[in-house]
């Protein structure tokens, strides 16, 4: 006799046993009802669609939605966890830091360990420039500022591919290389500006992004350096 016969007979003789316990065992399905959501069972209505077998579709696909919506859950969860942190973890940077020059090194580490990006810069308007970091401060008057007319005027962060001249105001030799950043404003009568975040993926910050974090960001750190600078 070939194998295959033999796995045949195999199989025929375990139907046969599963059939005989389960009419030994009529109440089987009573004390294990979680196994119908994963059987195919024929009807003999023939075409026709039986009333329990409605019911266990529905249910099935109620218990996938709902499964689909805990998961869903689940993942807002995790990236609030993941935003809470990293929020922690640039606050304490910038409390950390005593000075402007001091701030502006820690967000560096900050946003390169924290927030996984590859490059930052902080542009701050400025007219009267007597600080040693005079490289993060801009003159009102700046031909450059122009390029972020909208983004101080609407005062809401923007994400996506930034246009060459704004990414070489604010990452200079390494702009070619951003494929997409953060521009965040600093919009307060104490301090203007712009806070950006850059990265070589070009999904990285995404158009779709949400704007609530960041611009808890930018009120975070320009509250801190507006206590630097006074």
């Amino acid at each position: 006799m070939s194998d295959e016969n033999q796995a045949t007979e195999s199989n025929e003789l375990d139907s046969v046993e599963v059939e005989k316990y389960l009419k030994k065992h009529p109440e089987f399905f009573h004390n294990h009802v979680s196994l119908l959501e994963s059987l195919s069972i024929p009807h003999p209505s023939g075409n026709a669609v039986s009333l329990i077998s409605k019911q266990l579709e529905l249910f099935r696909s109620k218990h996938q939605e709902l499964e689909n919506q805990l998961t869903g859950l689940i993942d807002i969860a995790k990236d609030n966890d993941t935003s809470f942190n990293r929020m922690h973890e640039l606050t304490l940077a910038l409390m950390e830091a005593k000075t402007v020059e001091g701030a502006v090194e820690n967000l560096d580490k900050v946003f390169v360990e924290c927030f996984l990006t590859d490059f930052s810069a902080i542009r701050i308007i400025k007219d009267k420039i007597d600080l040693p970091m005079s490289n993060i401060f801009v003159h009102s008057d700046d031909e450059n500022l122009h390029h972020f007319d909208k983004i101080l005027a609407s005062s809401l962060p923007k994400c996506g591919k930034p246009t060459l001249a704004q990414a070489r105001f604010l990452f200079g030799d390494f702009a070619k290389e951003v494929k997409s950043c953060a521009i965040i404003p600093m919009s307060f009568t104490e301090i203007e500006g712009v806070i950006a975040i850059g990265s070589r993926d070009k999904n990285r910050f995404h158009r779709s992004m949400g704007n609530l974090f960041l611009t808890q960001m930018s009120e975070v750190i320009g509250t801190r350096l507006i206590t630097l600078l006074g």
